[in-house]
């Protein structure tokens, strides 16, 4: 396996973040979002559509 460039690993860590504080943000406002698990889309939160699958979460 190839080393990363420090500039992808830069971009990396970048969308990390802004996919982390999204996820966040979405939890404190108490809106649901999607998230890929087992192969398959799942909702997390307390108003997620019935049609998809749902997991619950705990506060922390």
């Amino acid at each position: 396996m190839t080393a990363l460039s420090p500039q992808i690993k830069v971009m990396w860590a970048t969308l990390k973040k802004v996919a982390e504080d999204t996820l966040e943000r979405k939890r404190r406002l108490g809106e649901y979002a999607v998230i890929w698990q087992d192969g398959k889309p799942v909702a997390i939160g307390d108003d997620a559509p019935f049609y998809l699958e749902k997991i619950e979460t705990k506060p922390e």
